[in-house]
Order: C-alpha cells, then sequence, then structure tokens
C-alpha cells in the first residue's frame, strides 16, 4: 500500500469569485487564493514550502512564492495534460509531505480562460515544426477535428451507438448539475436552472453535443494545502484525510485522439486510475456518498461512471435516467454546479466542493457524508482522487 493514502490530508482551501471577466491579472487571483486557503488551514504563508500546479495554468510557482513571502520552497512540480491532472497535484503533494520532502505544499489554478483566451475556439498557435504535438494535430485538423467538443463527439457518436444512450441522457446530467449550480452563491449560473427541452434546443456545437453539454470558459483561482495527517492536528480546520490518489494512462493512449483503440466506448485510463484508487482506500463504490465526475463534456460523464464501478458498462444511461445522479439521488454528483454550472477551473473547484462536503460545509450538503470521490479529465492521461473523514 502507499504510504502517503490515509497519512496526509487537505487542511486549507481558498478561492476567488468565478466570473467572465476578473479584472485583475492571473497571478493576482493565485495570490488571493493562496492567501484565503492559509488563512482557512491557520497557517501563516511563509510555511509553505512546496508548489504544485498543472500545465495550461501561467502563474509560476517561483513568483507565487515570492508574492506571499515563501522563505525556503523545498519541493514543486507541474503535471502535464491539462484537465487531466487536475487531481494529480494531490497525490505530489501527499507524496511530498509524507516522505519529507515539504511540509506544506500548496496545489493551485489560476486563470482568466475567458476574459484573456478562449479555449475552446481551436486555435492552439500550432507552427509549422516538427515537433510530436505540431505533427499530430496534422492527422486531425485537416478532418475537421478543431477544437475539444469536436474530439469529444466522436466518443460519443459510439458509446450511442454501442450502448443507446441519446442526447436527452447527456442532456440529463446537463439539468442535474445546473440544478445545483442554481442554488450555489458562487456558481456562475446560480439562480438559473434548465430543463431538459431547454437543452435540447440549444444548438449545435457538434453532433451530438449541444450547447448545453459543453462547459464553461471561466475566470478564477483555487488553492488547496496538503500537509500530513499528523501536523494536521493542530491546525484550525477539520483535515479532509487523502485516501487514495492516482494517476493513470492505458494502452494506445493518446491525447484526446485515442481513436486507435479496438473499442472508443470506454476511457480504460479512468479504470486505471480506479483500480488503484479502490486499492489504495480499502474503499468500494458503495462506500461513496457522491463524487465530482469531471464533466468538461456531459457524454464523458457516462464512462467515467462506468470505469469508476458505479454502473455496469453501457449502463450509466439507466443510472442518469433514474435520476441516481441528481439531488436527492444515490450518488448526487458535482453538488456545486460542476464546471458546467458552477465554473471551468479545470477541476480544482470541483475538488475543492468535495473537501466541503467531507467538512460538512458545501451549499447542497449531502447527508452523512464519509467518503467521495473525484475525478480529473478524460480523454487525456488522468488522474483521481478518494477523500474522506480521519
Amino acid at each position: 500500500m502507499t504510504t502517503y493514502a490515509h497519512n496526509t490530508a487537505i487542511v486549507g482551501v481558498g478561492a476567488t469569485e468565478f466570473s467572465k471577466n476578473s479584472g485583475r491579472s492571473e497571478l493576482k487571483l493565485g495570490v488571493e487564493a493562496a492567501l484565503a486557503a492559509c488563512a482557512d488551514a491557520g497557517i501563516n504563508p511563509h510555511e509553505i514550502d512546496g508548489f504544485c500546479s498543472y500545465v495550461m495554468d501561467k502563474v509560476p510557482e517561483y513568483e507565487l512564492a515570492r508574492m506571499l513571502g515563501c522563505e525556503e520552497v523545498k519541493f514543486f512540480s507541474q503535471i502535464p495534460h491539462g484537465g487531466g491532472a487536475a487531481a494529480a497535484p494531490f497525490m505530489h503533494a501527499a507524496m511530498a509531505v509524507q516522505t519529507g520532502a515539504a511540509k506544506y505544499v500548496l496545489v493551485y489554478r489560476a486563470m482568466n480562460e475567458r476574459s484573456w483566451m478562449r479555449f475552446g475556439t481551436g486555435d492552439y498557435g500550432i507552427k509549422p515544426l516538427p515537433f510530436f504535438d505540431n505533427m499530430n494535430y496534422g492527422w486531425y485538423m485537416p478532418h475537421g477535428f478543431h477544437t475539444p467538443a469536436a474530439w469529444v463527439a466522436m466518443f460519443a457518436q459510439r458509446y450511442m451507438h454501442e450502448y443507446g444512450a441519446t442526447s436527452e441522457d447527456f442532456g440529463r446530467v446537463s439539468v442535474a448539475v445546473r440544478d445545483f449550480a442554481a442554488t450555489n452563491p458562487q456558481a456562475f449560473f446560480y439562480g438559473k436552472p434548465i430543463t431538459l427541452e431547454e437543452h435540447q434546443q440549444s444548438k449545435w456545437i457538434c453532433e451530438p453535443l449541444h450547447l448545453l453539454d459543453c462547459c464553461q470558459e471561466s475566470d478564477g483561482a483555487v488553492a488547496m494545502i496538503i500537509t500530513t495527517k499528523e501536523r494536521a492536528k493542530d491546525l484550525k480546520q477539520k483535515p479532509v484525510i487523502i485516501k487514495g490518489a492516482a494517476q493513470g494512462m492505458a494502452k494506445d493512449q493518446q491525447s484526446m485522439f485515442s481513436y486507435y483503440r479496438p473499442q472508443i466506448s470506454g476511457l480504460p485510463e479512468m479504470g486505471v486510475v480506479a483500480k488503484q484508487l479502490w486499492a489504495q482506500s480499502g474503499l468500494t463504490p458503495a462506500d461513496i456518498q457522491t463524487a465530482c465526475i469531471y464533466d468538461h463534456f456531459t457524454p464523458f460523464v457516462l464512462p467515467q461512471l462506468e470505469e469508476s464501478g458505479f454502473c455496469e458498462r453501457g449502463e450509466a444511461k439507466d443510472f442518469i435516467r433514474a435520476g441516481e445522479h441528481a439531488r436527492g439521488g444515490k450518488l448526487p454528483i458535482n453538488t456545486n454546479g460542476g464546471q458546467l454550472g458552477e465554473a471551468y477551473i479545470h477541476g480544482m473547484n470541483g475538488i475543492a466542493e468535495m473537501v466541503r462536503q467531507v467538512r460538512g460545509t458545501a451549499v447542497n450538503q449531502v447527508a452523512n457524508v464519509e467518503n467521495v470521490l473525484a475525478t480529473a479529465g478524460t480523454g487525456v492521461p488522468t488522474s483521481g482522487l478518494i477523500l474522506g473523514a480521519e
């Protein structure tokens, strides 16, 4: 068993507001979230001696450390694969504090993804140079695969063909998370629930994805602090124990273009992660009360439920049709409103929501929460977490 599982904890959470135009720099957003996390944990920012984030965040750890007044930083890492790395910094941070490489590691995400850039436009600044990523895109873009929505649409079409899922099933995911967002004052879509009919009438982005199947582009920042369980006992908040933390790639893995596998209706990289999480935690899907299932696009929520063991292969549509993912269901997911309803901070805000659920302080609090699951972005090498009460 890994030594960091059950022996490390999240002890502080901080976030800015989520908007479409923050009006300040990404560095300032990061500092605000970091200071809020320190205040929440009850530690001096100078005590932070480790940093971990993931790519597509343009706030360098050395500048954030300088702004916070950190004196001796002993650990720092940045993990590739964008949203697929959302849970991975917690794994790296847990390893760092458990081995003594650092005492307090700040995990963070800060971005002006709406006001400074538009991530979903398909303009990635690719140049005619013989680097792998440039060459790889060259096989797909001539065929219309210009945007993340188009990349996911291929997998979604195959999933629908194999298992009988429909656009309405994807819509039920969107309706449920927007219901949670509607009662969360921090959500961008606070007070704005949607109906299944509105989902179905929203414009096509790339069939079978409607506009309301696609996550937002958001400005904002989220930060959390990780330390050992022993050290956490002396801090301000109830520690949220990291019971499992894993990364995963599967056979024939590519980044959003794993079209050459024998079957493309699943997400085997998430299966690799889930297998590790259950082994590390000693838990089963029946022990999880609520989950953050990465909802960058609704079609990928269904196979994530299957890969994680909450449904058999092809049966997530029935789970969704029964409303088990919604308010009052067996496994309410994305109780903050998710990336569809609260904000798209590449998964970090969903993990913060799972911390609040374990603490018992979430706006849409699920009853008797002991253990939660958080997944990261899929279609790419990915990661996941199981968090819980001590």
